[in-house]
């Protein structure tokens, strides 16, 4: 929730007025006291931050007619009048009409923001936008696929190619459908009524509610970008819901990870791949990153090894402290890392390592499968060797240090944004919070 408080801050008669946004910021981390090493929950964090704008009260027509009106004297005692005279009277609703357009443009934005962009920066950019709105091109696409590909090919050297292929998948599933419904599915008419079609189409292909709701987020997307262009939306667009479904978190314990890596195997590229799943279990990194780790990534400070690399999806520069369990594995290497495999290579092998380890206990999961349909994500219970995958050390890590270490160290080792997104990842419900709470009365 955010609000606009206009004001008058010159010492001058006749200066424009600024404008302050404030709002607050639920999603903080908690914090660590350095004295008691004990978590501060930050429910929430107030922010205010400012902006000019470009509102004269009088214009220099006006004050060149009557040099003696005072924008200073208007806004402190005319303004808020209840019973003016006609002429404050119209100058009140020219003022205000003015204010409620910014207004709305602010909270717009704001609306549509990621709340770690909003800086006074964010809020003079948005001022500019407002005096200075971008201009609408002409062969913008009103079609939603066609506006996708525009948007990719908009926005191609912001996005990541990840985003680029599971934004191309959409928009195939999104061909599919319009096919079948033979009319174009147009951007302002991305209401309710296509929330549900395109719902009972995808569940009718078999493809499962968390897929059908990422990729519902993705259409808002494209359709705010569209507005923010100058095309027409629909007013229920920025309302469009569709929950989550509860998804098994799968990790591996450390009485799991201690049976791995006692394992004895007989072929070295099993030995390779069964390293680089302790190590990701003890980094937390994504696969895209921990497969290219290097001795050279490594620096000793005051007799602490800590890992630096730029995180592949994010760019984010990192440094990250080796645990015992990472210095083990490379000791026996002469300091050196695993060998460097695939993607697929190790996938493929660390399924076969957690099988010999022992992880034959049939949990709940999703895999895909062959069906009538295709291949689709089939939620039932396997052997938990057969739902390990790539992720799972990042997932392990972030599970098993919860509560042993500070919840923001976590989150600033794993990249997460926010707690709640940290929670939610490591399938933290509300009830396993309040039992935690718990201990401490």
């Amino acid at each position: 929730m955010a609000t606009l408080n206009f004001l008058y801050r010159s010492t001058k008669e006749n200066e424009p007025l600024i404008f302050r946004l404030l709002f607050r910021n639920p999603n903080l981390p908690s914090k660590v006291d350095k004295k008691t090493k004990q978590l501060t929950e930050v429910p929430y964090t107030d922010f205010v931050i400012g902006a000019k704008t470009k509102v004269y009260i009088y214009s220099e027509k006006e004050l060149k007619e009557k040099p003696e009106l005072s924008a200073k004297k208007y806004w402190a005692k005319q303004h808020l009048q209840k019973r003016p005279g006609i002429d404050i009277r119209n100058k009140q609703q020219e003022v205000n009409t003015e204010l409620n357009k910014i207004e709305n443009h602010i909270l717009g934005a704001f609306n549509e923001a990621d709340l770690k962009e909003v800086t006074k920066d964010w809020l003079e950019l948005q001022m500019e936008l407002y005096y200075n709105p971008p201009q609408l091109k002409a062969g913008i696409p009103t079609n939603l696929i066609d506006y996708i590909n525009f948007y990719i090919d908009y926005r191609k050297h912001e996005i990541k190619p990840t985003s680029i292929t599971k934004y191309k998948v959409a928009k195939h599933k999104l061909e599919r459908l319009q096919k079948e419904r033979k009319k174009p599915i147009l951007i302002k008419e991305i209401n309710e009524n296509f929330k549900n079609e395109f719902l009972e189409y995808q569940k009718s292909k078999g493809y499962a509610q968390n897929t059908i709701q990422r990729e519902l987020t993705f259409i808002k997307t494209f359709c705010k970008h569209a507005r923010y262009l100058g095309l027409e939306t629909n007013h229920q667009l920025d309302t469009l819901r569709m929950d989550k479904e509860k998804a098994e978190k799968i990790y591996l314990n450390f009485k799991e990870l201690e049976a791995i890596e006692k394992k004895e195997l007989k072929s070295d590229h099993l030995e390779n791949a069964r390293d680089w799943l302790i190590i990701s279990c003890y980094t937390g990194q994504r696969v895209s990153d921990f497969l290219r780790f290097t001795k050279d990534m490594i620096r000793i400070e005051d007799g602490k090894s800590l890992l630096e690399f730029t995180q592949k999806k994010t760019g984010k520069v990192m440094t990250v402290p080796l645990h015992n369990q990472v210095l083990q594995m490379l000791e026996k290497r002469n300091g050196n890392f695993p060998r460097s495999i695939s993607d697929q290579r190790y996938n493929e092998y660390i399924k076969e390592v957690c099988e010999l380890s022992g992880l034959t206990e049939k949990v709940q999961g999703g895999k895909q499968l062959k069906t009538d349909n295709g291949m689709r994500k089939v939620s039932k219970k396997y052997p938990k060797w057969e739902l390990v995958t790539s992720h799972v050390g990042r997932r392990s890590f972030a599970t098993n240090f919860y509560g042993n270490i500070p919840t923001s160290y976590l989150i600033y080792i794993t990249g997460h944004s926010s707690e709640v997104m940290f929670l939610n990842y490591i399938g933290k419900s509300n009830k396993d919070l309040a039992m935690e709470i718990s201990n401490y009365f």
